[in-house]
């Protein structure tokens, strides 16, 4: 069991599989990209699998797989086939854009994988294709209603954008109302490859409540699990349930039973702080199982007690973007 310096006990991995993705979000990074790690820089899936294995055995029983986007490692379902046979793994889930699942979905039913995050910031065609950069919108649109009807437990990520897809935020929840599905709705986060900068938001979740309280308001607040990062909510007459998610506002930092680990081997105990290390070459050394166990009971050990603390240790701005730290 892994337990922290402030009494939080971490069970819940977030691996990152690669920094790659196939949209350019403008929240995420610039028009142009940022500079993708070299596949040497990158864990091998064998790697990833031997990783997930190790912290399997320290206490970890979910791993949820990001990327950038995760299925644009062709050799992705190679790691889903092995982290299914993991004893003590309890929870395997995939946060995606869902631009290039639709080839997978029976494959990922066949191995029990089915809680599945689509990353989805518009519901209008044009807002989406503005804030994406890119003509996926059909794509997206399929795979997530084939998704949901084939029964995944489908989460909607939703990040609000000021000027943006505010006007998207009603929208969704009325084409949503009559699935099984949650839309959670994010604040909005500096990790966006230096392209904007800020120590405000105009949408903090407070404000995105009211906006859906305007037009539902007959909403009940639901129990949500101690170690959840959204508060959740129910509207009369809907199938599906929202989410509000103080991902700038950090009002769940108490709870916080996650670990972060990008693609090129970052070891990240909080968004807003620096990586505590890198395990890319222990993992590549001998006694590699030993000196990654002693080096992430060191960066447990040292975490910064909330996302502010982090923010104050982090010198600079935030130059990185989402997709380089795991989503």
């Amino acid at each position: 069991m892994l337990i922290d310096n402030h009494n939080r006990k971490i069970n819940y991995l977030r691996l990152a599989v690669t920094d790659r993705c196939n949209l350019r979000c403008n929240y995420c990074m610039p028009s142009e990209g940022i500079n993708f790690s070299k596949n040497d820089k990158l864990f091998t899936i064998d790697e990833l699998a031997r990783l997930s294995k190790i912290m399997v055995e320290m206490g970890v029983d979910k791993i949820r797989l990001t990327g950038g986007e995760p299925f644009v490692r062709k050799d992705l379902m190679v790691l889903l086939r092995q982290l299914s046979t993991l004893d003590g793994l309890q929870d395997i889930s995939i946060t995606t854009n869902a631009t290039l699942i639709g080839p997978y979905i029976d494959e990922l039913k066949e191995l029990g994988i089915k809680n599945i995050n689509v990353s989805l910031d518009a519901i209008n065609r044009e807002t989406f294709e503005r804030i994406t950069r890119r003509d996926q919108y059909d794509t997206v649109h399929n795979n997530l209603i084939r998704l949901i009807t084939e029964g995944f437990n489908v989460r909607i990520n939703f990040i609000a954008l000021e000027h943006q897809n505010i006007q998207d935020i009603l929208p969704i929840l009325e084409l949503m109302k009559h699935y099984p599905v949650s839309v959670r709705f994010l604040e909005e986060m500096p990790f966006n490859g230096g392209s904007k900068k800020f120590n405000t938001i105009a949408w903090d979740y407070k404000r995105i409540l009211e906006h859906i309280r305007s037009e539902y308001p007959e909403i009940e607040k639901l129990e949500s699990p101690k170690t959840s990062t959204s508060i959740n909510y129910k509207i009369k007459g809907h199938a599906g349930t929202f989410g509000l998610i103080p991902s700038f506002t950090r009002t769940f930092c108490g709870s916080c039973n996650r670990l972060r680990i990008s693609a090129t081997g970052d070891v990240i105990t909080c968004l807003y702080g620096k990586p505590k290390m890198n395990l890319r070459t222990l993992m590549r050394n001998e006694n590699a199982e030993e000196n990654v166990k002693k080096e992430i009971l060191r960066a447990v050990g040292s975490r910064a007690k909330t996302g502010f603390e982090a923010q104050e240790k982090h010198t600079g701005v935030f130059d990185s973007s989402m997709t380089s730290i795991g989503g």
